[in-house]
């Protein structure tokens, strides 16, 4: 048995019950076979059960009180999964479906998204099973607040710098941090994704749609492709397929369908923004309004999004949202690429046949970079008391995004894999953090 495969029978055995940090540490491991073949040091070391396993795992009730008086509880997280470059970096999710294995497997990709920015930044994720949809804006702060109260230990500017990720917005982090100033009296670099008035960085919202794209735009001008007229499908209504649909039209492709939990919508004209704007952050409503903006445009109930004919997809949404059927037919319809905009939303078997069909694909932890690297450039800026221009940090991250395609294709091509753009993102990721643990002994 090798010792990759060793060290994930450990894994799956230690953490029953938790099948997306099993997905996320088998695509990882199965991705370093060669590298640890290369390096005998690394077994030598246990670095690969060192690295599975997360520095620190915090569990928290989170009591608050309902506007109608009642009591309820959550539970909360925060999972220091690996400080070896920097302190730990990682957003926090709000969401019914949160767990601690899917805060594990977050966590985990965390560690790898980070290193591949080349900032000095270490893995980490949180969160809770607190729903913020329907919610008072009262209740949010309540439970913010509340959230807060035990999360404080356990972070800071140099310690572990939490961020926003699905139901955790400018709402929350705003709530979130008037708090840790509350109880601390510190006004640090210890949230980001802050408002502008108080430490926020320009660019920040659009950072991870936006550099999905550039991404993109990368890994098709190598294939002899264009973004240029181009049909796109932008899974997701959120902040990151917002803003990737955005560059998408920028940089001269058409985003032609988006979708909600409840269904999706096809125009094939492309998609309005400025509804679509309108009805998820100012309304805070479903898409099937959208049709009302736009008449001549479909809406559809339910899933379905990956049966419009396109030539690009990026999945924007949530874990395990593209499945093989869904790449089947994307395949039979003619697309060619597939990126990742949130994290793991393509499941195994898709992912394999995806490439083994020829479709250029790439993972979360490379192509939605964009939004933590954002996140290092704003906990730059705090530190030095300076603020960018959004064209300042909108170059600093297309830079970044750039650099991450080429060490993920390069990465991919030393190793006898190239065009292999999952392997190379895991090996890539993985050698930075790997020579800092070895640098800084078993600890």
């Amino acid at each position: 048995m090798s010792y990759t495969q060793k060290v994930l029978d450990q894994l799956v055995a230690r953490n029953p019950g938790e099948p997306e940090f099993h997905q996320a540490a088998k695509e990882v491991l199965g991705s370093l076979e060669l590298v640890v073949e290369q390096r005998p040091e690394i077994e030598k070391n246990g670095l690969l059960e060192r690295l599975i396993e997360p520095e620190r795992q915090i569990i928290f009730r989170v009591p608050w009180v309902d506007d109608n008086g009642i009591v309820r509880v959550n539970r909360g997280f925060r999972v220091q999964f690996n400080s070896a470059i920097g302190p730990y970096k990682g957003g926090l999710r709000f969401h019914p479906s949160v767990n601690l294995g899917i805060i594990k497997f977050l966590g985990f990709e965390q560690i790898f998204k980070n290193s591949l920015t080349g900032l000095p930044i270490g893995g980490g994720k949180g969160g809770s099973d607190f729903d913020p949809k329907g919610k008072s804006d009262r209740e949010v702060m309540a439970f913010c607040q509340s959230f807060m109260n035990e999360l404080y230990r356990h972070i800071g500017a140099d310690v572990d710098v939490p961020a926003g990720d699905i139901g955790v917005g400018a709402r929350e982090i705003g709530f979130l941090y008037g708090q840790y100033k509350k109880l601390t009296g510190n006004y640090e670099s210890v949230l980001t994704g802050k408002g502008i008035p108080y430490g926020g960085s320009l660019a920040r919202t659009q950072a991870t749609g936006y550099g999905l794209v550039y991404f993109v735009n990368e890994m098709v001008k190598d294939a002899g492709k264009s973004l240029k007229g181009a049909r796109v499908i932008v899974s997701g209504s959120g902040n990151v397929a917002i803003y990737a649909a955005e560059k998408v039209y920028q940089m001269g492709g058409t985003p032609i369908a988006m979708c909600d939990s409840t269904g999706w919508i096809y125009d094939k004209d492309g998609v309005d923004l400025d509804a679509v704007k309108q009805i998820k952050e100012v309304q805070r409503a479903r898409l099937r309004e959208y049709t009302s903006y736009r008449p001549n445009a479909e809406y559809h109930e339910g899933v379905g999004i990956w049966t419009v004919p396109c030539d690009i997809a990026l999945p924007c949404a949530t874990q395990n949202e593209l499945h093989l059927e869904d790449a089947k037919t994307l395949v039979k319809n003619g697309c060619y690429a597939v990126a990742e905009g949130a994290n793991m939303p393509t499941t195994p078997d898709a992912i394999d046949y995806l490439m083994a069909n020829g479709i250029l694909y790439s993972p979360g932890k490379a192509s939605n970079a964009g939004g933590v690297a954002t996140s290092a450039l704003e906990m730059s800026q705090n530190a030095m008391r300076l603020s960018w221009t959004f064209d300042e940090v909108d170059e600093k991250l297309h830079g970044i995004m750039v650099n991450i395609y080429e060490n993920c294709a390069r990465a991919a091509s030393n190793y006898g894999c190239a065009g292999n753009l999952m392997a190379g993102a895991n090996i890539a990721g993985f050698e930075k953090v790997c020579n800092a643990m070895l640098a800084q002994g078993i600890v």
